[in-house]
């Protein structure tokens, strides 16, 4: 099982943005997924986002092993671009994700699920050819 740590920096910004009781989810933000914040193509592995939820999503079964009790999970797929011994840090006025692997990213942001979902739904993306 993947292991995430967080800091108790990390783990008071949920309690203040009231989401740490919540389900989470840990993306890969990609710009092109059900829950992404960015937008574009070209982003992926260099921007995670934590989502969420009001109840687990099928689609992210992958439980999230840490000792702080937060129900966090995440995809098979998003995990290839996770590193080991992943912590979960609040510094700077963001958060920031790193494993043994280095800096994943410094500006991981939060979204709500619902919202994100409605929202990528009214994207047409038509004529749009992303170059990266």
């Amino acid at each position: 099982m993947l292991k995430i740590t967080f800091t108790d920096r990390a783990l008071d910004y949920l309690k203040r943005r009231e989401i740490a009781d919540k389900t989470l989810i840990l993306i890969t933000d990609d710009g092109g997924g059900k829950y992404s914040i960015k937008g574009g193509g070209c982003s992926i592995g260099s921007h995670f986002s934590i989502i969420w939820v009001d109840e687990k999503d099928p689609d992210y079964p992958v439980q999230l092993d840490n000792d702080q009790g937060l129900k966090i999970y995440t995809s098979k797929y998003d995990m290839t671009l996770m590193g080991p011994n992943m912590v979960m840090d609040y510094d700077a006025g963001s958060l920031n994700l790193r494993s043994d692997e280095g800096i994943l990213d410094g500006g991981v942001e939060i979204g709500n699920g619902a919202a994100l979902i409605k929202a990528n739904k009214n994207v047409k993306m038509t004529g749009v050819e992303w170059r990266c």
